[in-house]
């Protein structure tokens, strides 16, 4: 029988921010966590145990970008409207100061109030993204001829997210789709369509030429920041962050092994646990 999970069972509540309605969840309680998703994702698509795991010690807060998921309006196409957008929405949910997670493209948007907003954070949790700026291992081809096609199945989920030559991985990739798919009308929310992963494509130039010098400023950043990544992972390599290793005052590396780009939905309870004790011990 499956397991009945807050995340599931959470109202959709709506703000408005720069005039668009913007949907989010929240669930459990204690200091604040702001998770941004990725490409596609929506509030749906977060593994619910991961999330339930989390709000043990935190209230956990999900949104959807405008034009995405249960959003009104367009997703932002320059980097700076994202961060406006992410604190106009902290603002409207009456958040002050708070940890922000973020996962992948949600990773960028992440290193984006970490270094134009760092005011506002106590802490930060970037999962399977790269550093702004050039990187030297690149994404590999077969994580676009999935991650573009309008629909995904769970065959395509275990080359972008897990291992498909791994059967450990390819059991979590399982576990993990059959939890967020328990949900009735998942599918139905996701962007699936090229002009609406233009708009995606479009609002992170910026961060892969770094003509701001991002890069520099997060290598700087007092904020404390965990980079959780998998070892597998074949859109954004942990093996990016080693150039700034010695850099960052306070930032934490942490692989996972047999992982691939979702390693909170790999290890959800594993990665919540790391997550929580970042928090709870490097205080600002």
């Amino acid at each position: 029988m499956m397991a009945i999970y807050q995340a599931d069972q959470a109202a959709t509540s709506f703000v408005t921010v720069k005039g668009d309605s913007i949907a989010y969840r929240k669930i459990g309680s204690g200091s604040p966590l702001l998770l941004t998703n990725r490409l596609r994702g929506t509030l749906d698509t977060w593994d619910p145990l991961f999330l339930e795991a989390l709000a043990a010690e935190h209230t956990v807060i999900t949104f959807d970008y405008p034009g995405v998921g249960y959003s009104g309006g367009e997703l932002p196409t320059e980097l700076e409207a994202l961060g406006q957008l992410v604190i106009g929405f902290a603002d409207a949910v009456g958040l002050d100061r708070f940890a922000i997670g973020g996962w992948s493209w949600g990773g960028i948007v992440a290193q984006l109030i970490v270094t134009d907003h760092p005011e506002r954070l106590t802490h930060a949790i970037i999962m399977g993204a790269n550093p702004p700026g050039k990187n030297d291992i690149p994404m590999q081809q077969a994580f676009l001829d999935s991650a573009l096609k309008p629909v995904n199945d769970l065959a395509d989920e275990e080359v972008l997210f897990f291992i498909p030559d791994s059967p450990r991985s390819v059991a979590a990739a399982r576990a993990s789709h059959d939890r967020i798919y328990a949900r009735p009308g998942v599918t139905e929310k996701i962007p699936s369509t090229m002009p609406e992963f233009m708009r995606y494509f479009k609002a992170v130039e910026g961060f892969r030429t770094d003509e701001e010098d991002r890069r520099g400023a997060l290598a700087r950043s007092s904020v404390p920041i965990l980079l959780l990544c998998g070892d597998h992972d074949i859109s954004a390599a942990a093996g990016n962050w080693f150039p700034m290793i010695g850099a960052f005052p306070r930032a934490q590396l942490l692989v996972l092994g047999d992982a691939g780009h979702a390693p909170q939905h790999e290890y959800p309870e594993l990665a919540a646990r790391y997550i929580k004790t970042f928090v709870r011990f490097d205080a600002r």
